[in-house]
């Protein structure tokens, strides 16, 4: 058996992980940025000096909630061209071109004057940072045997936590010393930074000369042959295994972008809290819910692989370690009614690390159950399907908040993923894997036929 001494295939994933950071940054700069008045005011064609009435500010919320369903709109539409295109030209180009549009998305927002505007760059955004998860996991197939994708899933989606961490930390001060816009450029600028990393230092495993002949074997011990064909979406969705995976993204991807998108104004506007956070108290709660869930997404990552080093199946493995995150989850509800910004703080960091924990779970689905050939296929689509989900909850969410408050939206995120993980089990009872003549059949079928 090849030996594991070989460990270049972990500085892969420390790419992908440094390239998941600065895809959070540039994403999770709006949200600190729509607390700021000065930003609101513009926003909302006031003058600076004008009085921000809470009439104004629930319209801002409500305006700010359509810009969220046009990033995730795009998102969605980028999600199926960039898998479809990833298969067929390459991760190292398709990736590289969608580092490329998220980037110059980034920097032409800081020119932005109307919220028109705003809505336009956040689309253009959300159509590049969709490439960042199809790109990442089918390198994941790529570089990883089976047995380690989990966790190295796990430490690549740790990066959205560690971006968002930077983000709390470095865009509030860079708003106080220079204004709203210098965080969109200086947000932009470290995009091109990744592209220039990303173009000299990613190839396929074959084709990398610093890897040795045994790390090769082990990553492709046990492997199946990938199957040479291209296969359309709408075959894809012939399979029970990609609605478990879409079903698993469409449920909880959206509690995550709400996570994002309204965890600012919620410590910063609930009344319910005995202490209200602002631009200059961001940094360090913000630091500590990540800080955990980045643990999670580690920790639950690691559980699944433990598991089946245990002798578990993939299935009971996968299954139970979700089942774990799924009831993490459950208590976040009372982070809407507590008083003690503590334990709100301390509900939240649980049930964001659950989250990535029931991510990289997820991800591992898309490239054990399909051939290489398709992984990054088969992710746009559950993307998409997370991305649709994310902008119905985001249409809502502004109107739900100014009428009703965070307990609604906190009550949606409590049980969403005991929903999916119930609907997965009776789609898919076990974890079979998609084989690769099963994709050629169908392919040559779907030639016949046509």
């Amino acid at each position: 058996m090849p030996t594991t001494s070989g460990r270049f295939r972990w500085r892969i994933v420390a790419l992908l992980f440094l390239a998941t950071t600065i895809n959070y940054v540039d994403r999770q700069v709006l949200s600190f940025t729509m607390t700021d008045e000065l930003f609101r005011k513009e926003m909302l064609d006031m003058t600076p000096d004008a009085i921000l009435t809470k009439e104004a500010t629930d319209r801002f919320k409500v305006l700010y909630g359509d810009v969220d369903a046009a990033f995730k709109f795009a998102y969605a539409i980028g999600f199926l061209l960039v898998g479809w295109l990833i298969d067929r030209i390459g991760t190292r180009r398709g990736f590289s071109l969608g580092i490329l549009v998220w980037s110059i998305a980034a920097i032409l927002t800081t020119f932005v004057n109307t919220i028109a505007g705003l809505r336009w760059a956040r689309a253009l955004l959300g159509l590049g940072e969709a490439a960042n998860f199809p790109s990442s996991i089918k390198t994941i197939a790529e570089w990883f045997p089976r047995r380690e994708r989990s966790f190295a899933n796990g430490l690549f989606n740790a990066g959205a936590n560690v971006g968002i961490i930077l983000t709390a930390l470095a865009v509030p001060y860079l708003i106080l010393q220079f204004g709203w816009r210098s965080s969109f450029l200086v947000t932009g600028v470290l995009g091109f930074g990744l592209l220039f990393f990303w173009w000299f230092l990613y190839s396929k495993p074959e084709r990398n000369p610093k890897l040795t002949a045994d790390e090769l074997a082990y990553i492709r011990s046990g492997e199946e042959k990938a199957t040479p064909i291209n296969v359309s979406w709408g075959r894809l969705l012939g399979y029970k295994q990609t609605w478990a995976f879409a079903v698993g993204k469409f449920m909880a991807d959206p509690i995550w972008w709400f996570y994002m998108s309204w965890l600012p104004d919620f410590f910063n506007s609930n009344d319910a809290l005995d202490q209200k956070l602002d631009l200059k108290s961001f940094g360090v709660p913000f630091l500590i819910i990540y800080v955990v869930s980045d643990a999670g997404s580690i920790f639950f990552g690691w559980l699944s692989t433990q598991f089946m080093s245990w002798g578990w199946s993939a299935n009971r493995a996968q299954k139970t370690t979700m089942l774990i995150c799924a009831l993490c989850v459950v208590p976040i509800f009372f982070a809407a009614q507590t008083s003690s910004l503590t334990v709100a703080i301390a509900l939240i960091s649980l049930a964001t690390a659950a989250h990535q924990g029931w991510s990289a779970n997820m991800y591992t689905f898309a490239s054990d159950l399909f051939p290489k050939n398709v992984v990054a296929s088969v992710t746009g689509i559950g993307g998409m399907f997370g991305a649709v989900g994310g902008i119905l909850l985001a249409l809502l969410a502004g109107r739900i908040i100014t009428a009703f408050g965070y307990l609604p939206m906190f009550i949606i995120a409590s049980c969403s993923y005991l929903i999916a993980l119930i609907i997965i089990h009776l789609v898919l009872p076990k974890l079979e894997p998609v084989r690769p003549e099963e994709l050629l059949n169908d392919y040559v079928k779907g030639s016949k036929a046509s």
